[in-house]
């Protein structure tokens, strides 16, 4: 039997969801979808061949009886309202990053979720869901090149629109390289210092780029990631693992290698959705299994306020160029079960 889905926001990712979970994935069907603008609700109902109903208020969705699980695409400032209210009404919801749009935000959600005494938050963090990152974590996991000793890692983008702002490079982009890195190191953040080597004279005048952020673990890792977000060449997604008897790369996606006019090339990626649109298709798909089965194995509520604690330390430490503290409480036992 189908999962019966309820969308909350059906604007460019809330559609894509739609889209795969309605014609691409197996066991669910989107029974009711909201928006804002609820003639974006019902377009979206049209366009997409749905047998479902358009509401414009989001808890409407989550209140429908006919709804068993949510999914959150709506605005950002949103999530945690809709995330606390499904979690109360004790049904399964998957929330696109931000979990909330503040670290005490997420330990709300937190909160209520271990009162409720079951894990109902899946945060849309796709990054463990990609083929490339779980062959790394393998390589990892099985001692291969022994202890991890220091992670060097980009994110570039070839270009960013103008209203994209310096704190946006840690809130809107290293928050993935946050969350996936914690998964890859099974290890917290200890400390942060952001350093911003010459500006990119494509940047516009209010945006430092690139940064450079570093980390320490607490087991000692050191972790560098540069953020490029107006690189010009195109969308690079970077991961180096160094250890003490070898070293171990994130594979590059794969590409048709061309030989013409005496040249070697290989077509470079520009959209983030074609890099990551295999992992998306895998993460909702084990959503959807992990509900059917009543245990949810994703990223979790946990690992949404991890990501908010590191993303405020970064934020500190962009303004103070100093050395910051990590300031992460010790997991509750809910989380390890």
């Amino acid at each position: 039997m189908n999962l019966k889905l309820g969308v909350i926001g059906t604007g460019a990712i809330g559609r894509e969801h739609i889209r795969r979970c309605s014609h691409v994935l197996q066991g669910a069907e989107v029974v009711a979808v909201s928006d804002i603008n609820l003639d974006g609700a019902r377009n979206a109902v049209e366009s997409l061949a749905l047998n479902a109903e358009a509401y414009a208020n989001g808890m409407d969705v989550i209140n429908a009886p006919d709804v068993e699980a949510i999914l959150v695409t709506s605005w950002d400032p949103t999530h945690e309202a809709f995330t606390l209210a499904a979690v109360a009404a004790g049904k399964y919801l998957f929330c696109e990053k931000p979990l909330a749009m503040s670290a005490e935000g997420c330990r709300r959600i937190v909160e209520a979720e271990i009162a409720q005494g079951k894990r109902l938050v899946q945060v849309g963090f796709m990054r463990p869901y990609d083929s490339g990152y779980r062959a790394l974590k393998k390589v990892i996991d099985e001692g291969a090149i022994g202890e991890v000793l220091m992670l060097h890692c980009a994110h570039r983008n070839q270009s960013v629109a103008e209203n994209y702002t310096t704190e946006m490079a840690i809130t809107n982009t290293l928050i993935h390289e946050l969350d996936v890195l914690r998964w890859l190191t099974d290890d917290d953040y200890k400390t942060v210092q952001v350093v911003y080597p010459r500006t990119t004279s494509k940047a516009h005048a209010k945006l430092k780029d690139p940064q450079i952020v570093l980390f320490e673990t607490h087991k000692g890792i050191r972790i560098d990631v540069e953020i490029f977000v107006n690189c010009a060449y195109g969308y690079d997604i970077q991961c180096e693992v160094v250890g003490e008897e070898g070293i171990a790369r994130l594979p590059e996606p794969s590409s048709i290698q061309l030989r013409k006019d005496a040249r070697l090339a290989n077509t470079i990626l520009t959209d983030w959705k074609d890099r990551f649109i295999e992992a998306y298709d895998v993460e909702l798909q084990a959503f959807i299994n992990d509900v059917k089965a009543d245990r949810l194995t994703g990223p979790s509520a946990w690992d949404g306020f991890a990501a908010s604690v590191a993303a405020d330390a970064c934020l500190k430490a962009q303004q103070s160029s100093a050395i910051e503290p990590v300031s992460m409480p010790l997991r509750p036992a809910f989380y390890y079960r």
